[in-house]
């Protein structure tokens, strides 16, 4: 029997030890292969674009530029360029081109927008009809942009060099779009983790391996080979010693084995094999008695930085991985367990480190025994739908939502509550005390798309009574998969742009609360005479609006719309909105029969403030809005917009009228002032303490607010970075520059260490 167990356990570790020495050679010879295609394409779009700016340097092209011969230069760039089409020499304002956009292709007019504020050649995968073309595009001076086009088989001709395994994956794509993929496709939609992008063409290449098998007993592939080895040895030394051809006494004495020594059976009860790291026998019997099972497998140090008062959130490959957000999704599972939860659903941003980051979790929340549905690719607010619609109550979105590229986190929500402040803290305190609930049988997993039903139960309750034209810009987040088609079928006429979900967001950055980041934006909606333009921040949960003339209409205006539509309805209901909103919209909510409330910033905190004096409505200053009539009091910045055009075309007025009508007054942005880590909380409360601003009438919430008869000025700690935020508004230049002073001077007193310029 020993002879047999020892057979069988090294033949286990020893086909595991094989297995994952295969998968380690699988993933670095598609690691290889992946940079051979990234290094290929590189060079074949700098030889290109190498050629393009030589080309347009040359006599015969200088000399059409200064003769105004818009002929000639084509001919000056496309003579002996073998399979380039005919070069197009367009004037930069592109009017022409955007006189008939479809018909001359939105990827083309990208393509030149980039060229032209890049000021440079670029290279793109564009449209050209039903082909893909490999486009290149340049400023040529003089107000004029030069564009041809190549066959796409140049770039994946060097592409398909790269030599990849059968049992791997490599891509090279442009947004959503694959334009070539060599390798075993079936692993196309886990190739994000692995991507890389082509400079800064936009275009990236991305790379897959099937998921390799779990390491017998956490052994690495050397380690379980040696075991499989020395186990194969005492099976063969059971065997001989079984059939009496080896024996282990002494001569001349009898082996006897006393009373008091365990037998083998007695041996495993009292100790069994470990199923985790060594633990002693006090925090066995304490873990017993609470029911909680140990995280299996090596130590994880997770930062206590990434867990925010909002959400969780860190930087992928520095302090977030993979191993990190199984224990945060195992830490969700226990706190779930003690509530007696077990189904919660699990959805993903479009960042390339979304897909790797979503599985962490999921395992995690299924070693927890915690039954998860996978969304997939998702906006937050879909993720947050979903656990109504599926009836789970729970929901973890992994998103950065408008953070750099390298930045991942965690919104989540338990039993209809988002988590935040000291609720985030204790997930951290949990995985630093080992305190993880762990089942024998790992929960279930399912994948389900619920976006069409996301959709459907929009459009069954809004619908426009008279079509309005939209520019709808996603940023490349990952509002782009799901807004178009909402917006659409409650009756908008859309123009989408930047809606290819790319998490490298090549474009510009989705954070509609920094007016830079609209200027492309605003530049459609003028170009193609639209009615309105919406932007989205990356995972669609906040709303930002322009007008057709180019004026933002910051969010705190639009709560007065959303308020006073809502008021029509529901007289007498409670209306939230943060410290940072315009002094202003106390008075309006009023004077429309609703009952106005200040709370502290943060979506979280908001939301909870909702739920606690049943709020009709609510929303933030950064884009934020809370819908409770019709919909389920979650920040939505989809919904935001649909409830937007449904109120704008019921009105007789045109959107900009509407929207240029509502109560305004002179304000700041939000000033940011920087301040040493962990210092800017202690400075708040210090601020707050010494605050003498006479004649205001002052709100310490949140930071502190004074406000004026003609205006107000606002000081608060920043909850997720360490900066001081302020902000001013007031009824003209005069008042503004008295409480900027005012703030100004008592700064100075409080912290004399910052030098602030505002």
């Amino acid at each position: 029997m020993l002879a047999i167990l020892f057979a069988l356990l090294a033949a286990w570790l020893g086909w595991g030890g094989v297995q994952q020495w295969r998968d380690a050679g699988l993933s670095d010879e598609v690691g290889r292969a992946r940079d051979n295609a990234l290094a290929a394409a590189e060079q074949t779009l700098s030889a290109q674009n190498t050629q393009l700016a030589g080309r347009l340097a040359s006599a015969p092209a200088q000399a059409a530029l200064r003769a105004g011969d818009d002929a000639a230069l084509a001919r000056a760039i496309g003579q002996g360029w073998k399979d380039a089409s005919a070069p197009l020499v367009l004037t930069a304002d592109l009017d022409a081109s955007y006189g008939a956009p479809a018909e001359f292709g939105f990827s083309k007019l990208a393509l030149l927008e980039a060229a032209l504020s890049q000021g440079q050649p670029v290279a793109r995968v564009v449209r050209e009809g039903k082909e893909s073309r490999l486009g290149l595009a340049a400023p040529a001076g003089t107000g004029k942009v030069v564009y041809l086009h190549l066959p796409v088989s140049l770039l994946t001709s060097s592409f398909d060099q790269a030599s990849v395994p059968g049992r791997g994956y490599v891509g090279l794509r442009q947004g959503a779009y694959t334009v070539r993929e060599l390798g075993d496709a079936s692993l196309a939609s886990g190739a994000e983790s692995l991507a890389r992008p082509v400079g800064k063409t936009g275009l990236r290449v991305v790379a897959a391996t099937p998921d390799g098998i779990e390491a017998p007993l956490g052994l690495g592939a050397i380690p379980a080979l040696v075991a499989s080895v020395l186990l194969a040895l005492l099976a063969l030394a059971a065997l001989l010693v079984a059939k009496g051809k080896l024996n282990l006494r002494r001569p001349g004495r009898v082996f006897a084995v006393e009373d008091s020594e365990p037998t083998l059976g007695q041996t495993l009860q009292l100790e069994p094999l470990p199923v985790a790291g060594a633990r002693n026998t006090a925090d066995a019997d304490a873990d017993a008695d609470s029911g909680v099972v140990p995280a299996s497998g090596r130590h994880i140090e997770v930062d206590p930085g990434i867990f925010r008062a909002y959400d969780i959130r860190g930087v992928v490959g520095s302090t977030l991985s993979v191993e990190v957000a199984e224990r945060i999704g195992q830490a969700i599972g226990s706190v779930m367990e003690d509530q007696g939860l077990v189904d919660i659903v699990v959805g993903r941003d479009g960042r390339l480190s979304g897909p790797e980051l979503s599985a962490g979790v999921i395992e995690g929340l299924r070693k927890a025994g915690r039954n998860v549905i996978d969304i997939g690719l998702a906006p937050t607010p879909v993720a947050y739908f979903a656990a109504y619609h599926l009836r789970t109550g729970s929901s973890v979105a992994v998103t950065g939502s408008h953070n750099p590229p390298d930045y991942n986190g965690f919104k989540v929500v338990i039993g209809g509550q988002t988590l935040s402040g000291q609720a985030i803290t204790d997930l951290y305190t949990r995985i630093n005390e080992g305190r993880l609930h762990q089942t024998a049988t790992p929960g279930t997993l399912q994948e389900r798309d619920v976006s069409a039903d996301y959709v459907q139960r929009i459009a069954d309750d809004v619908q426009l009574d008279r079509p309005l034209k939209v520019v709808v810009d996603a940023g490349n987040g990952v509002a782009g998969s799901i807004v178009p088609q909402l917006l659409e079928a409650i009756g908008a006429d859309v123009i989408p742009l930047y809606c290819e979900v790319d998490g490298t967001f090549p474009n510009h950055h989705p954070d509609p609360s920094e007016a830079h980041n609209l200027e492309d934006l605003i530049q459609t909606v003028k170009r193609f005479d639209a009615d309105l333009g919406l932007a989205f921040d990356g995972d669609a949960d906040r709303l930002g609006v322009v007008t057709k003339e180019g004026a933002i209409i910051f969010p705190d205006r639009l709560l007065m719309l959303f308020a006073a539509d809502v008021l029509e309805r529901n007289p007498g209901a409670l209306v939230i909105y943060d410290v940072k909103c315009t002094g202003k919209l106390q008075g309006w909510i009023l004077r429309h029969g609703g009952t106005p409330l200040m709370w502290q910033t943060g979506h979280s905190l908001i939301k909870a403030k909702m739920r606690e004096t049943g709020a009709e409505l609510a929303g933030e200053m950064s884009g934020h809005f809370f819908f409770q009539e019709r919909w389920y009091g979650f920040d939505d910045g989809m919904y935001a917009a649909a409830r937007l055009l449904e109120i704008l075309a019921a009105r007789a007025e045109t959107p900009s009228e509407v929207l240029n009508a509502l109560p305004n007054a002179l304000s700041t942005p939000e000033i940011k002032v920087p301040v040493e880590a962990g210092n800017a909380h202690d400075l708040a409360a210090r601020f707050v303490a010494d605050a003498r601003f006479e004649g205001a009438r002052l709100t310490t919430i949140d930071g502190l607010r004074a406000d004026w008869e003609d205006g107000w000025g606002l000081l608060r700690a920043s909850n997720t970075t360490p900066i001081l935020v302020l902000r001013f508004e007031a009824d003209n230049q005069q008042a503004l520059e008295r409480i900027k002073d005012e703030f100004r001077k008592h700064l100075a007193q409080v912290a004399p260490q910052i030098t602030a310029t505002f």
